[in-house]
């Protein structure tokens, strides 16, 4: 099992099922998703702390009909999105755009525990994305008061998308949406927060590790949004949006206090903050950069905010989806053989 330098000394639910870890699949349906929000109660499927589970999710880039006007052959549209667009109730759709797989219930996670949420896979399933937008929306929407959309294909041997003549994009694919239920029902997807959800952090990619804070019983994680890559900011409201599967394994950290999502690459340590207020999300981010060195490398106060400044960055997330986000990203080769892991 891996040794957790992000979380050192967090002990991970143990049980005799830990013997035997299970891998479980979700196949995207239209009983298997919830649209538009996050925090239904009743899950797709039930693992164990330290379950594998590989879930299969749909693009934001529309129904089939759409796709096709804009010139993508009916074929290249995974089967599974048809499906999903015809059946699923109209009354069950919550207020945001996004349509999760899950919820996925891990049976030891309650209020008050860490679910660490290793993002093993993500692998693309079309051979386009989308982008695009419209009317009253993006970061500038007085300057473009109109709506357009692009189709880009996707060259997945070459992991390059072919943006336009002369510009290649390199794919780097990740869940733009990731999160879990939050404590008082259900959350719209549109607007990250604690319960983590559409963060739009382009970091979150295959080989790394989520931190979600565990606000109900079962966590009910539930991911979608995929993108073959983005830029920090996500300035038009939209990635290279597409169709990802993605393998993700789960373990419960018992009791554990965490405010805000986290994460870590094999390169950084990433804390992470939400708000309408730009500047308040990143004094969130960065408070709890702080908090993690004071914490984890055992800094004080003073030092952790004086390395903050000399080493950390603090990136725009994403500026778009209600709550902006920014996150706070530590360089973990500063720490030397000598300090502390």
């Amino acid at each position: 099992m891996r040794t957790l330098s992000w979380i050192a000394g967090l002990a991970a639910c143990v049980s005799l099922h830990a013997l035997a870890q299970q891998i479980y699949a979700v196949n995207a349906t239209s009983k298997t998703v919830s649209w538009g929000y996050y925090g239904s109660m009743h899950p797709a499927l039930t693992v164990h702390s330290g379950d594998t589970v590989t879930v299969q999710t749909l693009s934001t880039c529309g129904p089939n009909d759409r796709l096709i006007a804009r010139g993508v052959k009916p074929e290249d549209i995974p089967a599974y999105n048809d499906e999903v667009y015809k059946n699923y109730p109209a009354d069950e759709k919550g207020p945001g755009g996004h349509i999760l797989t899950g919820p996925i219930a891990i049976a030891e996670a309650e209020p008050g525990d860490v679910l660490e949420v290793q993002i093993q896979k993500v692998a693309i399933d079309a051979p386009f994305a989308c982008n695009g937008f419209g009317l009253h929306r993006g970061f500038l929407p007085m300057e473009f008061p109109y709506s357009r959309s692009r189709i880009i294909p996707l060259d997945r041997e070459k992991m390059i998308g072919h943006f336009a003549p002369g510009i290649d994009i390199p794919l780097r694919p990740f869940f733009g949406s990731m999160g879990v239920a939050g404590a008082g029902g259900k959350i719209g997807s549109t607007e990250p927060f604690a319960h983590a959800g559409n963060m739009d952090n382009k970091e979150l990619i295959e080989g790394t590790i989520l931190y979600i804070p565990v606000a109900a019983k079962g966590a009910m994680f539930e991911a979608g949004d995929g993108h073959a890559g983005q830029g920090n900011g996500e300035v038009d409201i939209t990635a290279m949006e597409t169709f990802l599967t993605g393998t993700f394994k789960f373990v419960v950290h018992k009791k554990e206090s965490l405010t805000w999502p986290r994460a870590e690459t094999p390169t950084h340590y990433i804390t992470m903050g939400f708000s309408p207020d730009l500047k308040e999300a990143t004094e969130h981010a960065l408070r709890d950069m702080i908090d993690f060195l004071v914490e984890k490398k055992h800094m004080t106060r003073d030092d952790a905010y004086m390395l903050s400044s000399v080493a950390v960055d603090l990136d725009i997330t994403e500026l778009v989806d209600g709550n902006v986000g920014v996150h706070a990203m530590c360089p973990k080769n500063i720490f030397t053989a000598s300090a502390v892991k």
